[in-house]
């Protein structure tokens, strides 16, 4: 290609006309990307946050709306004076400022008491190691009452008077009372008392009574005369012999 050809390229309409339009394009590119990040962003925008604690879920989701933010109910806990549905916290807090559209996480009060499982402790723990665990998970306890038993072993819990069962599942409002040993057997429970084997019975006063039982029929002693009854009676004989020879 002779260079005046070349140099007759630039000089092109055609080739400008397309650099131009190339070059429109990259400013329409950036400037939309720099309104529309602000737009998205809801740049140099700051909302405060109301405090919506211990008001009712209706009145908070408007109040919010109005402010063009967002309601999300994450979790419920239980307060015994408020009313159900009453928001007990939120996040972002009060005062925070955030972009609208932004969502505010609730906790709101729940209809009724929460029940939590009772755990495996009847017949299972002592009694310090039922109470300190059943007050960890939350439950209220009364004063232990003592039935006959091993000492402290835990033998049931009471609820409203009645027995409930390990898997039962009781409110975090009732009353647990806890059924403990007091270290003493039943008086009404049969007692076998095993004492120890002796081959003679030994007295206070340390003789032995070697007395032994006899069985079958019983043989009358035979008697054994006395030397002096013996020789009397064989003196009478030689008597009774001298007599028939006369």
């Amino acid at each position: 290609m002779k260079s005046s050809e070349f140099v007759g390229k630039f000089k092109s309409k055609y080739l400008w006309g397309n650099l131009a339009a190339m070059a429109l394009v990259v400013i329409l590119l950036c400037m939309g990307l720099k309104y529309g990040l602000k737009l998205y962003t809801h740049h140099g925008e700051s909302i405060a946050i109301p405090d919506i604690r211990n008001k009712q879920l209706s009145d908070a989701e408007r109040i919010l709306d109005n402010l063009g933010l967002q309601v999300v109910v994450t979790d419920t806990g239980y307060v015994k004076t408020l009313p159900p549905k009453t928001v007990l916290a939120q996040t972002p807090g009060a005062g925070e400022h955030v972009k609208s559209g932004h969502i505010v996480y609730l906790t709101i009060n729940a209809s009724h008491s929460p029940t939590i499982a009772l755990p495996d402790v009847i017949d299972n723990s002592s009694l310090r190691e039922a109470m300190a665990k059943l007050t960890a998970m939350g439950f209220k306890l009364g004063e232990p009452k003592y039935i006959p038993g091993e000492r402290d072993w835990v033998y049931g819990i009471l609820v409203h008077g009645k027995n409930v069962a390990t898997g039962d599942r009781i409110s975090i409002e009732d009353l647990l009372v806890i059924l403990a040993g007091n270290g003493e057997r039943d008086s009404s429970e049969d007692v076998d008392y095993v004492g120890p084997a002796y081959s003679n019975f030994e007295e206070d006063n340390g003789d032995v009574d070697e007395f032994q039982e006899i069985t079958g029929t019983e043989e009358q002693p035979t008697t054994v005369p006395s030397e002096s009854k013996k020789g009397e009676k064989e003196q009478e004989q030689k008597t009774d012999k001298k007599s028939n020879q006369k």
